[in-house]
C-alpha cells in the first residue's frame, strides 16, 4: 500500500516520505503517540457513503465529523459511514490506513487543519504515515476544504 501512495503523490506533484513505524498508527491516539503530536494534527481520513456514492472525508483527530455538515457540502440528502468492506472497495485501503491519495472519490478537508505547519496523514496501511503541509495536501488533491467536524469531548470518541 505504501508504494501506492508514494506513486499517487508523485501523479499529484507532492514529495511525500511515507514512514513505516514500530508501533501502530490506526487510531488518531495511536498516531499521535508514534509522531508526537496533538491529535488535532492527525488527519483522520474516513469513507461515508453520500446518497449512495463515497466520499472521503480529511478531518482533524480532535473533531468528530458532523454529518450534516457533509450532507449540506456534497449536496446531499444522507450520508452514513462506509462499512469496512465499503472503503476498501472506494479506495484500495483498509481501515485505519485510508490515504487520499489515489482515490479518486470527491473528498472533504476539514478547515481547522489548515491552522498547523504540518499535519500527519495515514500512509495506506495501519503502521503508515506520511508529514505535509494542510494546503499543499488539500489542494493538490482537490478537496473542497470546510468546516466538517465538532470538537470531540473527552469522553467521547
Amino acid at each position: 500500500m505504501k508504494d501506492k501512495v508514494v506513486k499517487a503523490a508523485r501523479e499529484l506533484g507532492l514529495q511525500v516520505d511515507v514512514k513505516t513505524l514500530a508501533q501502530p498508527t490506526r487510531t488518531v491516539a495511536e498516531a499521535a503517540t508514534a509522531v508526537g503530536c496533538s491529535e488535532a494534527q492527525i488527519a483522520k481520513t474516513l469513507v461515508f457513503i453520500a446518497d449512495g456514492d463515497p466520499v472521503l472525508v480529511v478531518a482533524s483527530g480532535a473533531h468528530r465529523v458532523d454529518t450534516e455538515a457533509l450532507c449540506d457540502l456534497f449536496d446531499v440528502a444522507e450520508i452514513r459511514q462506509a462499512t469496512p468492506d465499503e472503503v476498501r472497495v472506494a479506495t484500495g485501503y483498509p481501515i485505519g490506513g485510508v490515504s487520499p491519495l489515489g482515490c479518486g472519490i470527491p473528498i472533504a478537508f476539514d478547515e481547522d487543519l489548515l491552522q498547523y505547519e504540518r499535519i500527519y496523514v495515514a500512509g495506506g496501511d495501519g503502521n503508515t504515515l506520511f508529514e505535509v503541509e494542510p494546503r499543499t495536501l488539500a489542494d493538490a488533491i482537490h478537496a473542497k476544504v470546510a468546516r466538517v467536524g465538532e470538537r470531540r469531548s473527552p469522553a467521547r470518541a
